[in-house]
């Protein structure tokens, strides 16, 4: 499987999860000083002075952050990182 198929596999999983279950594999797989980096950084990001984006994407930032990270959580527990186990 090719990272792209394996994104497209994780998120059309994670776009039928109902919102307790995500927010389970959330407290399970993200601690919450990277969730508190994401929604800085993005907000950073968007008041940047070369930063041209519309106020819908500024609020989707974190989103899109938090999915690449669980994405490349899965990458590296596919890899076969057996000093790991996690739980996704």
């Amino acid at each position: 499987m090719t990272h792209t198929e394996m994104a497209w596999e994780f998120a059309e999983v994670f776009s039928e999860l109902p919102a307790d279950q995500i927010n389970e594999v959330l407290a399970k797989n993200v601690p919450v000083e990277t969730l508190d980096f994401f929604l800085e950084y993005a907000e950073s990001f968007a008041k940047g002075e070369n930063c041209v984006i519309g106020e819908e994407t500024q609020k989707r930032l974190p989103n899109l952050m938090l999915l690449g990270y669980l994405l490349r959580v899965l990458e590296e527990r596919l890899l076969g990182d057996d000093d790991e186990p996690g739980p996704i």
